[in-house]
């Protein structure tokens, strides 16, 4: 049983709190044109219930008495079917500002309208038919993308280009399924012609999950990003790189060594990857406590990164500190950065090369080849590859997931094929990896699920 009632009809403030220009309030449900009945007074002296779809009008929610008016509003009317949720949705533009949208809100309450829960709105979309759970999932994806390659990753999904897919995927699986069926229902009819066709079939339902996982892990990163941090010792210029990265001044510059005392973190957008960036405080042996803290949270930054930039001094040799850190990163993703080129270079590029695949010169005080360091960030993630291709969607972890649990159960099904294994025994296979398919795209669901998934919702969502 899903916890709330689908039969009610609920309301939402839709947009941010805060003060701003306009706030939306949603209301949806079969309920929805006769609660507006009774809180709208339209200026053409109509009510909401007798307005075509898809028409706007001007006028006021009003409170108990008609004549207390509670604010100026732009009110929309979709009517079901061909509507977000498929019920009747009535949408209330007032005036932004939190006390504005809670009293417009609150009127609808009080006319029958409930409080709706986190992500309840797009839940009923689901529900209703209009998308699939997948599709649902990538409304979610699109609010929270940091960049405009992990925004084009989600309108995709929510386009239902992953849902094709795995669609496709499902429907070459059952084919596969009712040939088996047949033969196992009329074994005396044989099933040695069968079996280059059922491999061929099978062999390429394997070869979409194997592609669509190879290319999930890069696809990830459009959703999640990248911890990447820049470390090294006192002095070298991180926090003019960080500045030069941001294209703003975030961090303190100064002559003075040791003046980054603390982890300075900002989201950057790096060839449409989000990069959750840090500058740590320079590693040295610390002087006083405050260093030994802030050496050991540089520490810890490095060692949860995903990326490390180490930078060097391009004007000064390399040091017992620069040494000790080198090691220390030999098994991490890690690009070196020699900062200065300005100044005339004593460093010896030959000691560097054997460790690191990744070497850029650059300025960065003078903003010089900054471009150069923002490509290998982004080679070193994905390879400097733009992924097109619907494999690319499959970027959810729950789908990435139920779709190398598929992979596994394919695989067997293949094997099992191969070595003349009983038919039942393939069937079983492919009739589980359907149903971990049907789970993607959610055929097949509990409450629990729905619960973990819409939680993360906003409630006008």
């Amino acid at each position: 049983m899903l916890k709330e009632n689908i039969n009610d009809t609920i309301a939402a403030i839709s947009t941010a709190v805060g003060e701003g220009g306009i706030g939306i309030v949603r209301l949806s449900g079969k309920k929805a044109l006769s609660i507006a009945d009774k809180v709208f007074f339209g200026k053409d002296g109509k009510k909401p219930s007798g307005y075509k779809t898809y028409t706007t009008h001007y006028g006021w929610i009003t409170g108990e008495k008609k004549e207390d008016i509670v604010d100026e509003v732009i009110l929309t009317v979709m009517l079901k079917p061909r509507s977000y949720t498929r019920e009747d949705i009535v949408e209330i533009n007032c005036h932004g500002g939190i006390v504005a949208t809670r009293a417009v809100l609150e009127r609808l309450l009080a006319n029958g309208a409930r409080l709706a829960e986190p992500g309840e709105f797009t839940k009923r979309a689901f529900l209703n038919g209009r998308i699939d759970l997948a599709q649902a999932e990538a409304v979610l994806d699109i609010i929270r993308a940091k960049t405009d390659s992990a925004l084009k990753l989600s309108v995709e999904q929510l386009k239902g280009g992953l849902s094709k897919g795995i669609n496709k995927l499902r429907s070459s699986l059952l084919s596969v399924l009712s040939g088996l069926e047949a033969s196992i229902d009329f074994p005396e009819e044989g099933s040695s012609g069968l079996q280059p066709e059922l491999r061929k079939k099978i062999s390429a339902s394997l070869a979409y999950c194997d592609q669509a996982l190879d290319n999930a892990k890069s696809a990830q990163v459009f959703r999640e990003g990248i911890h990447a941090v820049i470390c090294g010792r006192p002095n070298v210029g991180k926090s003019s790189l960080l500045n030069a990265l941001l294209k703003k001044e975030r961090s303190i510059v100064t002559p003075v060594a040791g003046t980054t005392r603390d982890a300075i973190e900002e989201i950057i957008d790096i060839r449409g990857i989000p990069v959750r960036i840090v500058d740590t405080a320079g590693i040295l042996e610390p002087r006083d406590l405050i260093e030994k803290k802030a050496v050991e949270r540089s520490g810890k930054q490095i060692a949860s990164a995903d990326l490390v930039i180490l930078v060097f001094d391009a004007s000064k040799k390399l040091s017992q500190e620069d040494s000790g850190l080198i090691k220390k990163l030999v098994k991490k993703n890690c690009i070196a950065v020699i900062n200065k080129i300005d100044l005339p270079n004593r460093i010896d590029r030959k000691k560097l090369s054997p460790v690191f695949k990744r070497i850029v010169d650059l300025s960065a005080k003078k903003n010089r080849n900054i471009g150069a360091l923002e490509q290998a960030i982004a080679d070193s993630v994905y390879k400097g590859e733009v992924f097109k291709a619907e494999f690319s969607l499959v970027s959810n972890l729950r789908h990435m997931n139920a779709l190398r649990k598929a992979q596994k159960l394919i695989a067997e099904a293949l094997n099992s094929l191969d070595n003349k294994l009983p038919l039942e025994f393939i069937s079983q296979d492919l009739k589980e990896a359907v149903s971990l398919l049907d789970d993607i795209l959610g055929k097949e669901f509990s409450s629990e699920l729905l619960d973990r998934i819409f939680r993360d919702f906003c409630i006008g969502k």
